[in-house]
């Protein structure tokens, strides 16, 4: 909830209270709450608050929990000590933030556009801000206890990345770069210099994984440690696993699918310095591993590497300027890079090394786009007949559809009637095995109808279809085949997803159909066929990156293919063959993808040709919500630098979620320095008279513009 800073002043102050017998008599303490400020409180009369620990504190009429982050002897100028309130509780025994936190904090704060407390909030191990998943085991490439030899290119990148370090570890100067990754330029003060950064760039199965893990032997042998970054929750188990028969007892992962009480020993364990690498998703990146010498960030290209939470941080610019502060190298890894990372790299911005073969024996597979035009159902002939080819052959397919449920849009041919979610501008999609009409954003369920609910009429129904519908219709097809669903829906019972992938991993399984669970970092020999049932479902988003996300995930989920022999084979449905995103993504043209689109991004005005800041105002009350966007907007207009321009205000793609009503402004500048000014000024003038019953979210460097 947001806090006025009048208010906040209001809560600073209270009753007289006793010097403490040791430390520093004035404690500054922030909160995690999107205050911009910190607030004075005297020390408990033992002196054991001190910077880095945690207090609870008074704060207005309630006691709530701070972090203490500086000491002084006197108080700063306004604040009136007969008023001062003391700290009735220190919860650490020890500091749990150092100096180069409380830094890095602040530097979140600032470039983010949030509070002190909220950025150090997001650096412990609550788990409550890294997201939730199930753990699922045997996928990405199969790491070995052992070193593997390896191939010439991946010697080649091995030197490479470790030619920066001299033979204790220290870092030579880093050759002169042209510009860092989003984040970085406005951030990052000039003193501090960009970090040496590389980037492995491989089809799948072309050994990028074993890359990283040598890297990581080589800085830990040097007394320096690491941070191995993947994208989800789902993919930490299999990595931490491997990582820990690799690298034993110094191993440690940070996931929020662990135990609060785990989390935080293995954080402690971290801290202490027993702890040399660390796995885990992004929140891992804030990981108080001493003697930083290395940040690997795996499938650098996912969009899970966005908080979806304030703080919005990025985990690949968090680990830009730990690596510049703390003088560490930072490696980046992907099949299919971030456009960001590739335009980078053809300007020499960061170090491209290329992997450009499969070491298990296979090779790329054959991609065949097919037309759903006139086809009866949800598979083609084309499929059904290489699904049937797969399974006398004895060897398995994955069929991907990113959608669940079994349809997902009701209409009526009579009245053109929708049917919606109440609390969302969202379709409901029907979940035939609950007979329920779903909102996948806010849960909103109801009993799909029988007739058209606005004019009674029986020519109403639901159409398109979602992987429940695929289920029925490939155990209709192939009734002697067995087969498997794995999504959010099939997949909610603990440790089902891990029983259903451990399965099909020993063969037990012929015929696997889920959503992005099936499409991301599995390795499994058996594969010979991956069908994509409807590639184009993600370019409909009216978002300027649909179609970079459709065509990396075309080739991420082609990669599961023929990954240890040569006839892996993949067949891409979709209604739009024509659509570039798809014809080069099953080209494998990553070359040729990326020469259009940063063409027509550059033409567009869009990143990473420019850099974006995104205003959400959302209310329960419409007007006050619009009323509230255009307050905003009119502080903008005159506050916006000569390279800049405002989007809006609008209202979002999706203007109604739970109920809250959504509109939206976006600025846009060449650089971020000039964007930053303007928006703290914005922010300055909208929180002075402010609607309390209006919220405000700000986004720097969206990845989703919805």
């Amino acid at each position: 909830m947001a806090v006025s800073k009048k208010r906040a002043e209001k809560k600073a102050v209270g009753t007289d209270v006793m010097a403490p017998e040791n430390g520093k008599p004035y404690l500054g303490v922030v909160f995690d709450l999107p205050l911009d400020r910190i607030f004075s409180y005297r020390g408990d009369t033992k002196g054991e608050a001190q910077i880095g620990k945690r207090v609870m504190v008074p704060f207005g009429r309630s006691e709530k929990m701070g972090y203490v982050i500086e000491e002084y002897e006197s108080l700063p100028p306004g604040i009136e000590e007969k008023k001062l309130k003391a700290v009735r509780r220190v919860v650490d025994a020890r500091p749990l933030f150092d100096g180069r936190n409380i830094t890095l904090s602040e530097w979140i704060s600032r470039y983010y556009l949030c509070g002190r407390g909220e950025a150090l909030a997001a650096m412990l191990p609550s788990g409550k801000r890294a997201g939730a998943s199930s753990s699922l085991p045997g996928g990405g490439e199969d790491i070995a206890e052992k070193p593997l030899l390896l191939s010439e290119e991946q010697r080649q990148a091995l030197d490479t990345i470790t030619a920066e370090r001299g033979e204790h570890g220290e870092i030579s100067p880093p050759a002169p770069q042209k510009a860092p990754l989003p984040g970085a330029k406005a951030a990052a003060p000039p003193s501090i210099p960009l970090p040496p950064m590389f980037y492995l760039y491989g089809i799948t199965g072309s050994g990028k994984t074993e890359v990283f893990l040598r890297a990581a032997e080589y800085m830990i042998k040097r007394g320096l440690s690491v941070i191995y970054l993947v994208p989800e929750i789902s993919l930490t188990h299999q990595t931490a696993e491997a990582i820990g028969k690799r690298f034993g007892h110094i191993a440690a992962t940070l996931h929020s699918g662990m135990s609060r009480s785990m989390r935080l020993t293995e954080w402690m364990r971290i801290k202490n310095g027993d702890v040399r690498i660390v796995a885990g998703p992004r929140s891992a990146v804030f990981a108080p591993v001493r003697n930083l010498g290395l940040i690997i960030i795996d499938e650098e290209h996912d969009g899970s590497y966005k908080s979806g939470n304030t703080p919005r941080y990025h985990a690949r610019q968090v680990a830009m300027r730990r690596c510049s502060v703390e003088g560490a190298s930072l490696v980046m890894g992907s099949a299919t890079p971030s456009a960001e990372a590739w335009k980078l790299m053809q300007e020499k911005g960061i170090t491209r090394l290329n992997l450009t073969r499969r070491l298990s024996g296979g090779s790329p597979p054959e991609i065949r786009i097919v037309s759903l035009e006139n086809t009866d159902g949800c598979l083609s002939k084309e499929l059904k007949d290489e699904i049937w080819k797969t399974a006398r052959m004895g060897r398995q397919t994955i069929l991907f559809l990113n959608r669940r449920g079994f349809a997902y849009f009701y209409h009526c041919r009579s009245c053109g009637f929708e049917l919606v979610c109440k609390n969302c501008s969202v379709s409901l999609t029907w979940h035939k095995g609950r007979n329920r009409a779903i909102c996948h954003y806010c849960g909103y369920q109801t009993e799909p109808p029988k007739a058209c609910p606005q004019c009674g009429s029986l020519e109403a129904g639901y159409s398109g279809f979602g992987t429940e519908m695929i289920e029925e219709e490939v155990r209709r097809t192939f009734p002697e085949l067995r087969i498997l669903r794995a999504d959010a829906d099939s997949t909610q019972k603990k440790g089902s997803l891990e029983e259903t992938l451990v399965r099909f991993k020993r063969g037990e399984i012929d015929l696997l159909l889920g959503t992005q669970m099936v499409a991301k970092g599995l390795n499994f020999p058996g594969v010979r066929l991956v069908g994509v049932v409807l590639a184009d479902t993600g370019l409909h988003i009216p978002d300027f990156r649909a179609a970079e996300r459709t065509f990396s995930l075309i080739v991420q989920v082609a990669g599961r293919s023929g990954r240890y022999f040569p006839d892996g084979t993949v067949i891409v449905q979709t209604l739009r063959p024509e659509d570039p995103a798809i014809t080069r993504a099953c080209a494998l043209d990553i070359e040729g993808f990326f020469k259009a689109e940063l063409k027509q991004r550059d033409m567009l005005g869009f990143p990473p040709y420019s850099r974006l800041i995104r205003f959400t105002v959302r209310s329960t009350d419409a007007a006050r919500a619009d009323k509230a966007v255009k307050r905003l907007a009119d502080f903008a207009g005159p506050l916006l630098p000569r390279d800049a321009d405002m989007l809006g205000p609008a209202e979002c793609p999706i203007g109604l979620i739970a109920n809250n009503y959504r509109f939206q402004i976006i600025v846009r500048g060449k650089t971020m320095g000039s964007l930053h000014a303007c928006a703290a000024e914005m922010l300055k003038r909208y929180d002075t008279g402010k609607d309390q019953k209006v919220y405000l979210e700000v986004d720097v460097d969206p990845v989703s513009l919805m």
